[in-house]
């Protein structure tokens, strides 16, 4: 192998320039060109590549977002794009792949290695919904970042006696929503596929005021069925003691530096993708299991869904009394 193209896809996340940087330099100390692929799949269709090299990634480890830019393509999806694309990558004589991305991402991973490009995949997705990995880049930043946010809401909240509906990342993963509850202290926690009505929240904010407390909070991920304004209104309507305000998160957890853990995963993770083509692998990702970073399959990754712990969910009820 001497010469591998890269590419960061689909949203970003803090930690994926580290893990480009780790990239670069492990494959150009081995004596290996690689090439940065701009836009994901979409530059790799339209041929906008450009020769990469161990200056090229310095200053970028402490940076969010990412420095090839990332977009998502419709255009990849079906075969005629992804022929496309392949037929860039022989021009280009890159001789195999490393795809940072989510799920979404790693499909496209699998689907350009079951012809016959030799690929590996890193997860990087904010959600933490890949399978094979107990954690992915950007996942620890993003927690902080949340946990930040809602410490200085609860200050306001405290001042002014209110209950602050907080709205996380999360269409389809209750991770942020979950974790980010138990972090920061939330009273509820409302997820999707979590039936919950909005009875029930009020009476657990009415427990709440009841027993003293001076402020709460309410953690609803984007994907849960019953949204923070409606959760707002319905509870202004029900009277449960408490003021409510709502707060949407938004976009603020995909940015910001990294935090030591995602340097820390990323740099690893890029790394062994990198010892991965070398040794002749395809269609895997690295993940992390326990401490280690090992190899999973990319079919597997792409049939499955990480589901947050059980045991997590309890820990979030428990804490929250």
């Amino acid at each position: 192998m001497k010469k591998i193209g890269l590419l960061t896809s689909g949203g970003d996340s803090p930690g994926m320039n580290t893990c480009i940087r780790a990239v670069v330099r492990t494959a150009v100390g081995k004596g290996i060109s690689v090439v940065g692929i701009r836009r994901g799949y979409v530059g790799m269709i339209n041929g906008d590549m450009y020769d990469m090299d161990a200056r090229s990634v310095g200053g970028i480890l402490q940076r969010g977002g990412t420095i090839l830019g990332t977009a998502r393509s419709d255009e990849f999806m079906p075969k005629k794009g992804q022929r496309e694309a392949i037929r860039q990558l022989n021009e280009s004589s890159i001789d195999g792949l490393v795809v940072i991305g989510g799920d979404g991402s790693l499909k496209g991973a699998q689907a350009l290695h079951e012809q016959g490009i030799k690929v590996v995949g890193v997860p990087a997705s904010i959600d933490n919904d890949i399978w094979g990995t107990n954690m992915s880049i950007g996942v620890d930043t993003a927690l902080n970042t949340i946990q930040d946010a809602v410490d200085k809401l609860r200050d306001t909240a405290s001042s002014h006696h209110r209950a602050f509906v907080v709205e996380t990342m999360g269409r389809d993963c209750d991770y942020l929503a979950l974790m980010g509850g138990v972090t920061s202290g939330a009273e509820i926690v409302v997820a999707p596929g979590k039936d919950i009505e909005i009875s029930e929240i009020a009476s657990e904010i009415e427990d709440a005021y009841i027993r003293g407390k001076n402020h709460c909070i309410i953690m609803v991920a984007e994907g849960a069925k019953l949204k923070v304004h409606e959760i707002s209104q319905k509870l202004k309507e029900i009277d449960v003691g408490f003021h409510t305000r709502v707060t949407v998160l938004g976009h603020t957890q995909r940015g910001g530096r990294p935090s030591a853990f995602d340097r820390i995963i990323a740099s690893r993770f890029g790394i062994k993708a990198v010892e991965a083509l070398l040794e002749g692998e395809s269609g895997i990702m690295v993940g992390l299991k326990g401490r280690d970073i090992e190899y999973v399959s990319l079919k597997e990754v792409a049939k499955r869904k990480r589901k947050t712990s059980a045991e997590f969910k309890q820990m979030a009820r428990m804490l929250a009394i």
